[in-house]
């Protein structure tokens, strides 16, 4: 096959002495034996997307591997130079259970400590979250983990968290990534000064899970607490380095671990995606709760930010949440709590996501707080904290399986998220209902809504440019009408403009600039399209909503809000 010379470029640089032995000889027998694995190696530098940097691991600038990882590291040390001259620059570092995430781990305080940079480094594997807390713990100017969160075995990936211990985010990670651009491989310092590498862990594991308990638990008896009989996985992830002792220390005694997803692993042998939005994941802790009568099932995914839930229905059968109704239950659980405690001053806010159920705005509007609405990926609820520091943040949640109470933590939290949806269950089971019922209450109250994901994968050099034709297309095409409802709005955030097509105007979004087009049908309905930042895939959003009367009226609902999105993908040619 014919290779562009741009690419051949690249590859040449690779095979000069900057790049070790082994990494010349694969690109070498790459040449010959896997041209087109060569080309997708070295085809375009890895990009930060939604959250962080991706890819496969390799040889190549499209790849994870020590050298791409090398150079982040090296332009994020000259970056905090140029931010904080005179400082005694300090990093926190830490890793899942992915295959080589200890050793490129080792890699990245190597970098920081040839820069003369103060490494805090974990000794073992630890969960997003506990990093996310570190960094501000610890006081350090930056923090680094090195996770893919639910991407397939093949991958791995570097988040970089700022001094409030939420990601970076505009303009700063441009600015990053220039400082990165910047340099050649042959400017990393790879030398590391031992001296300033120190490995931590129970000193900051016990303050993290002292400050989960202390934002997420409530005033719930000792019996409730008993009483709740919980399954919970890790996904063969680094949850099981916290959650366990979490609920242990809140007072949480029947915790029934699946001990063969117990033990880390970075190929994730017992699921096909370790990934606690997809039901499958999930099958062998509910065959463990059917087996034992559990009331509620937790999972996470492997680097513990995600948060799965299965609990009871009003017949007995054990049924999968989806991340907009678990958020919804916690949210509406928390501002209940504030609302009890004489705490909700109109001063408050809730957070979420463009993508995410609008049931937020009213569960905001009924208590009388501020939901603030950003793009997809916890950094920007993170963001929204340190932007209003007047304003008091609660809690924050993503359609995804995201959420984080309180802001000891600035990103999502499955650590506390478990606890929390612990003690909603065990409150709800102690006076007789159950977290479903809690659900369908909300449903009464503040209309059924139903959401729905497709995600449509195109791997590779051809399947990025078949994402970009779409994208194209719905905004060169937009659509007018969809199963028999017109668009009455539609929201541009690549351009930062909407046009309201009632009032026959246009206007602008406050919001940064993403890839992304929202359209909102007459009849509430929503529909998102948005390329993912951190896998080969387009995803389509589906929201719709209606009112009911009682709980009795909720199953005909559903049935009809199902057949409204089914007609919807089917309108807008998605089968």
């Amino acid at each position: 096959m014919h290779i562009e010379q741009a690419v051949l470029d690249k590859v040449n640089v690779w095979l000069t002495p900057t790049f070790d032995e082994e990494t010349q000889k694969t690109i070498i027998k790459m040449m010959t034996s896997s041209p087109k694995e060569l080309e997708d190696s070295f085809y375009k530098n890895l990009e930060f997307g939604t959250g962080g940097m991706r890819g496969v691991m390799g040889v190549g600038t499209n790849r994870i591997n020590k050298y791409t990882l090398g150079k982040n590291t090296q332009g994020l040390s000259n970056y905090l130079k140029k931010c904080f001259p005179n400082e005694e620059l300090k990093v926190a570092i830490a890793y899942d259970c992915r295959n080589n995430s200890n050793t490129l781990a080792k890699v990245v305080a190597d970098v920081f400590s040839a820069n003369g940079i103060k490494v805090y480094l974990f000794s073992d594997m630890r969960p997003t979250p506990e990093l996310s807390f570190a960094v501000r713990y610890l006081n350090c100017h930056t923090g680094i983990v090195l996770t893919a969160s639910h991407n397939p075995p093949e991958y791995n990936g570097y988040k970089v968290y700022w001094q409030d211990g939420g990601q970076i985010v505009p303009p700063q990670d441009a600015e990053v990534i220039e400082a990165i651009e910047s340099l050649e491989y042959s400017d990393i310092s790879f030398n590391a000064n031992e001296n300033l590498i120190e490995y931590i862990d129970t000193l900051v594991d016990e303050a993290f899970r002292d400050s989960t308990i202390k934002n997420a638990s409530f005033n719930i008896s000792a019996e409730a607490k008993k009483n709740l009989k919980i399954v919970y996985t890790s996904l063969h992830g680094t949850s099981i380095k916290a959650v366990p002792g979490v609920l242990e220390k809140a007072g949480y005694t029947d915790v029934n671990i699946v001990e063969a997803q117990a033990e880390p692993n970075g190929n994730f042998p017992t699921v096909i995606s370790p990934n606690p939005e997809e039901p499958e994941a999930l099958t062998m802790a509910m065959e463990l709760a059917e087996k034992i009568q559990g009331d509620i099932v937790v999972g996470t995914d492997p680097d513990s930010d995600r948060l799965g839930v299965a609990v009871r229905n009003t017949e007995g059968k054990m049924v999968l949440l989806n991340g907009n109704q678990t958020m919804v239950i916690m949210t509406a659980f928390l501002l209940e709590q504030w609302k009890k405690e004489g705490k909700l001053t109109g001063n408050e806010f809730i957070g979420s996501t463009i993508v995410s159920t609008p049931m937020m705005l009213d569960l905001a509007e009924f208590y009388g707080v501020e939901c603030k609405v950003g793009l997809t990926g916890f950094k920007w609820i993170a963001k929204f904290i340190k932007d209003f520091p007047n304003q008091t943040y609660i809690a924050g949640g993503e359609e995804s399986f995201g959420y984080m109470v309180g802001d000891a933590v600035r990103d999502k939290d499955a650590v506390a998220a478990i606890l929390l949806v612990c003690e909603i269950a065990a409150q709800a089971k102690e006076k007789g209902s159950t977290l479903y019922e809690e659900l369908l209450q909300l449903y009464v109250d503040f209309g059924v809504y139903k959401e729905h994901l497709i995600s449509i994968t195109k791997k590779g050099i051809e399947g990025a440019k078949e994402i970009q034709q779409m994208m194209i297309e719905l905004r060169q095409n937009p659509l007018k009408e969809i199963n028999g409802q017109r668009v009455v709005c539609v929201e541009d955030y690549q351009s930062s403009k909407g046009f309201d097509f009632m009032n026959n105007s246009a206007f602008e979004i406050a919001i940064p600039k993403s890839d992304v087009l929202i359209y909102y049908l007459e009849d509430g309905s929503k529909i998102c399209a948005r390329p993912s930042g951190t896998e080969p895939k387009i995803k389509f959003y589906f929201s719709v909503n209606c009112q009911i009367d009682a709980v009795e009226d909720i199953m005909e609902a559903e049935n009809q809000l199902d057949l409204k999105i089914k007609n919807i993908i089917a309108g807008m040619q998605l089968n």
